[in-house]
Order: structure tokens, then C-alpha cells, then sequence
């Protein structure tokens, strides 16, 4: 199963959720997969795993210079491993236009290795580029995640759009698994008019978990590690542990 976490605006939660996810996932000892989509490297480095050190990474992967499983990491996380990513990845769709059928390119590659894994998490970049595509393309499944912050239905239109689009014409069985509501802070009556304003919006589409603000989940990552093994009894564990069970109910 891959899912892709995508929305075009930054700073909603995207891989804070793809790593906490993955790795709530995982601890199920259901292997699992994270692809670091993104140039930025977040997610690679939120394992202590350092860019440039890497021999190969997906760069390498989408144009076509090593497999998949040549460059993919384990991480500390049991069942959980990562195809990294790295700077060299905001040339790719540069280079993928030269490429025949290049909406296909992820899908392709993520193919040889399908039946390793049980699930595939992609954290994609915050824009609605050919790596997004490629993600989308490549997908079962997206989690929209959105920011409890005013405008946070602000430009969702174009990737709902996006993804019909993608639905249409070049994957006919991608789903929209959920809207993610992200960074809650209960003290603030503004998330929860933003949940209200979701709900009426998306209806059933909603994940009954929020993400709240949290400092753990915020620390997790300096220290290059998911949260559940900075602090598993943080309140940010507790809310991605209570994702993965939701999830894994729907019987994804």
C-alpha cells in the first residue's frame, strides 16, 4: 500500500506526520517504507541520517542511475526502513521532462520493490510539481494534512483539483484516505473553529485524530529521531500512535 502526505503549502505538518506515521506504523512490526520526496531532506535527516554522506539517495533512483534497493536505509525504528533524499533531488524534474512517460517514473521504480514492504509513506514537496506527480501517480492512498491556522483551506482547491486530474487520467485508483487536521492547540478557540470549518467541508473524509501542538514532536527531529523514540509518552506519540490504529482499522 503507498501513501502519499501531500499538501502545496509548507508547514503544515507533512513530514513531521510521514515520519511519526511511518514509524507508529511499524512498531505493528508491519514493515513499512518512508520516500523522502522532498529536496529539503527533512525526513532523511529526522533519522540522523546526514545527506551528504549518502552514496545514493532517490535522485539517483528516478534517473535511473541505481534501484531501489541499492540506496534504501534502515532506521533505528524495527520494520521501518527510508529511501533518502538529498539537495540534488530539485533537479529531477528538470531532468525528468526528457524522460517518456514521466508521470510514471516513481511508480515504476517503487514497483520492483512492492511486495518488500507493507506499507510505503511518500513525503512530498510542498508544491504540485512533476516530484509531487510522480508521488501521486505512484499512490493508493493521500493523507492531506492542514495547518489549525487561519487560510488553512487556502489553495486546497487546486490540489483537490490536482489529484481528480491524476485520478482521471493516470491513476484511476488513487483515494483521498483522510484530511489530517495538524498543530490543534486546545487552549485556542481558533482550531477548533478551523475543525468545525474542516468538518462542514470534507465531512467523513476527516481523521477523527488531531495532531496537537506539541514540543516533543517539534524536538523529535533535532535529535534525529521519530518521536515515539524521543519520548513515546509524549502527547505528540500518543495522537500518531492513535493515527496508525485508525488507519490500520479502515483496513487499509
Amino acid at each position: 500500500m503507498v501513501i502519499s502526505i501531500a499538501n502545496q503549502k509548507g508547514g503544515v505538518g507533512k513530514t513531521t506526520t510521514t515520519v511519526n506515521l511511518a514509524a507508529s506504523v511499524a512498531v505493528s512490526e508491519r514493515k513499512t517504507l518512508i520516500v523522502d520526496m522532498d529536496s529539503q531532506s527533512n525526513a532523511t535527516t529526522s533519522f540522523g541520517i546526514s545527506y551528504s554522506g549518502l552514496y545514493g539517495h532517490l535522485y539517483h533512483v528516478l534517473i535511473g542511475k541505481k534501484s531501489p534497493r541499492e540506496v534504501i536505509r534502515k532506521t533505528e525504528v524495527p520494520y521501518l526502513e527510508i529511501l533518502p533524499s538529498h539537495p540534488d533531488l530539485i533537479g529531477a524534474e528538470v531532468e525528468l521532462l526528457d524522460i517518456d512517460e514521466r508521470e510514471y517514473v516513481l511508480h515504476k521504480a517503487l514497483a520492483t520493490i512492492k511486495d518488500t514492504y507493507r506499507y510505503m509513506f511518500i513525503d512530498c514537496p510542498p508544491s504540485l510539481g512533476l516530484l509531487t506527480i510522480n508521488a501521486l501517480v505512484a499512490s493508493d492512498f493521500v493523507i492531506i494534512p492542514l495547518q489549525c491556522e487561519y487560510f488553512a483551506l487556502e489553495g486546497l482547491a487546486l490540489l483537490l483539483r490536482t489529484i481528480t486530474i491524476i485520478k482521471k487520467r493516470l491513476n484511476p485508483k488513487l483515494e483521498i484516505l483522510g484530511v489530517l487536521l495538524t498543530m490543534f492547540d486546545r487552549r485556542n478557540n481558533l482550531s477548533y473553529r478551523v475543525l468545525d470549518e474542516v468538518k462542514s467541508y470534507f465531512n467523513e473524509s476527516v481523521f477523527k485524530t488531531v495532531i496537537p501542538r506539541n514540543v516533543k514532536l517539534s524536538e523529535a527531529p533535532s535529535y534525529g529521531k521519530p518521536v515515539l523514540l524521543y519520548d513515546i509518552c509524549s502527547k505528540g506519540a500518543e495522537s500518531y500512535l492513535e493515527l496508525a490504529s485508525e488507519i490500520l482499522e479502515k483496513g487499509v
